[in-house]
């Protein structure tokens, strides 16, 4: 059995800058990550470019400095490698925290696949993105239907839907498009969503207008299968040729991890009952970090808004303890 004064569960930024915050008040917190440090944002498509400006996205007084105003995925990742190096943040990396209960005398232990820990205090930090809404349709379980994007390559010369209007699909079609796919895609609302990156919406506007990328509005998509895939528009029945779907569809919280500890859940929104101000959850000394905050709404909380929470948490233990 490990002994630790505090675990951050997941690497991502939020987890990160919540261990530099933990570290400036004397404790020695211990990262445990699924995968490897940000591992959500090497999931992101390689030539992601963020919404955020650099300075947005630092954490721990660690300047994030580009020369362009908003970073690309492979300099976030340079950047959180240099800060988990200089801040010297102890991590588990490639290790799954499978179970976590807390004692009668408020001591929690976790298990993963490969050790026992205990720990007084536990911080959630594990996001939402390895967590896929799925739409409950004949055919989402094929093979040839992804939830991710990483690159457009693969798709040259074929038919490919995307599903979904937001900046994830439109990313997506667009890398699609440039590398020779035959891009269709289908969106539920009935206009372009306001969400959208406004510097990446003027060029896929035009080629709509143009043709090279079909665009279809008020879509429900009933039925994908090896060949075609099916929908409704206006209550009209189509069926078009398809080899690839990317259902960018959006994430979601793990809420039966957060359950299977104690953690309250509201119904209509998803989001974990917790304090604002410190965000300790109704479970004592477990607190969240980041997107989990946020429930349902994945647009409410960012890195550079989620990257302050390790701060209110240090400063709440830190209360706790005089």
């Amino acid at each position: 059995m490990q002994i630790e004064d505090c675990i951050i569960v997941g690497g991502g930024p939020c987890g990160l800058a919540a261990a530099i915050a933990l570290k400036e008040i004397g404790k020695n917190p211990l990262i445990i990550e699924k995968g490897n440090i940000v591992n959500a944002i090497y999931n992101y498509p390689t030539h992601q470019t963020f919404f955020s400006s650099s300075e947005k996205l630092s954490i721990g007084d660690v300047p994030f400095i580009t020369v362009e105003r908003k970073p690309f995925r492979n300099q976030a990742l340079t950047y959180y490698r240099e800060v988990a190096r200089s801040q010297e943040l102890r991590i588990n990396r490639f290790e799954t925290v499978e179970n976590i209960q807390q004692r009668e005398n408020g001591i929690f232990e976790i298990k993963t696949n490969k050790g026992h820990y205990q720990s007084k205090y536990v911080i959630i930090a594990t996001g939402y993105y390895d967590q896929p809404n799925y739409m409950g349709i004949s055919g989402e379980e094929l093979d040839k239907v992804y939830h991710y994007f990483k690159e457009g390559h693969p798709y040259f010369d074929t038919e490919v839907a995307v599903i979904g209007g937001k900046n994830s699909a439109v990313d997506a079609a667009l890398e699609l498009h440039k590398a020779g796919a035959h891009v269709t895609c289908l969106y539920r609302g009935s206009d372009y969503s306001p969400s959208v990156k406004p510097w990446i919406i003027p060029e896929f506007i035009a080629l709509v207008k143009s043709g090279e990328i079909k665009m279809e509005f008020n879509t429900c998509v009933t039925e994908i299968t090896n060949k075609t895939i099916k929908y409704e528009v206006d209550n009209v029945v189509k069926e078009i040729p398809n080899d690839f779907v990317f259902a960018m569809t959006g994430y979601h919280p793990d809420h039966s991890f957060l359950r299977d500890i104690g953690v309250e859940i509201e119904t209509e929104t998803g989001k974990p009952i917790f304090n604002s101000n410190t965000m300790e959850t109704n479970v004592s000394h477990l607190y969240i970090a980041g997107v989990i905050a946020a429930g349902n709404d994945a647009n409410e909380i960012f890195i550079e808004n989620g990257r302050f929470h390790g701060g209110q948490i240090a400063q709440a233990i830190q209360m706790k303890e005089t």
